[in-house]
């Protein structure tokens, strides 16, 4: 059976905080404002560009900065 990781608020808040990082030091790096990343955090809709942004970066680990510039080819 495979493990999969959903990435949701429950997610955001859980590695934002293991990470010791408050909401606009978690959210800046994907290009998310504080103010956005803490309706993400209370449930709002966390459109996909945002999840496959967070997985990449948090849980493979490459840098935002690649990440948005692979996006961008």
């Amino acid at each position: 059976m495979k493990n999969s990781i959903v990435i949701n608020a429950d997610f955001a808040v859980t590695t934002r905080k293991s990470l010791g990082l408050n909401q606009a030091d978690f959210w800046s790096p994907l290009g998310v404002s504080q103010s956005g990343g803490s309706r993400y955090e209370s449930g709002r809709t966390m459109p996909g560009p945002v999840r496959k942004m967070m997985y990449l970066h948090y849980v493979v680990g490459l840098d935002a900065n690649i990440i948005k510039r692979l996006s961008r080819v």
